[in-house]
């Protein structure tokens, strides 16, 4: 089953139906909040991360605890299934927001149907597309966006 947090990523089908999952078409979604939601396989995240850290131009704290997550992905996953939770929302004060430090502010950890860990970013509704447009070419995919009414 999909995660609501939407890049899928299109790969072409082999004669036996298998999907090999690469690095094909991301879609970002945007929500009606204008929150931006990246489904990205576990091991582009870091990658993703550190494009987006520079595209932006800034750091910031959101950065260290996505990867943070990421590199202890089963014990954090294990964690989420425990409490109930799909999305994991990362520490912030409310300073942040109105100084608009806040890049994401939560993760969802989850494995699709083959057991491959996948990571879901919700990032912040202040960031614009662009740079999460150039973070994801840089990291080797094809974006388009799908905007919800």
């Amino acid at each position: 089953m999909r995660p609501p947090g939407l890049i899928y990523l299109r790969a072409p089908l082999f004669p036996c139906g298998a999907c090999i999952m690469g690095k094909g078409e991301a879609i970002v979604r945007v929500d009606i909040s204008k929150y931006k939601f990246v489904d990205l396989p576990a091991s582009d995240v870091e990658e993703f991360v550190e494009a987006l850290r520079n595209a932006l131009g800034r750091d910031s704290k959101d950065f260290k605890e996505v990867l943070r997550f990421v590199r202890n992905f089963n014990d954090f996953y294990e964690y989420s299934r425990k409490k109930f939770k799909d999305y994991i929302a990362l520490p912030h004060k409310p300073s942040d927001y109105i100084r608009g430090a806040v890049v994401i502010d939560k993760i969802k950890l989850y494995k699709d149907s083959d057991g491959e860990p996948r990571v879901v970013l919700v990032i912040n509704r202040s960031i614009d597309l662009d740079p999460i447009r150039k973070a994801l070419e840089e990291v080797g995919y094809k974006v388009s966006i799908k905007k919800e009414v």
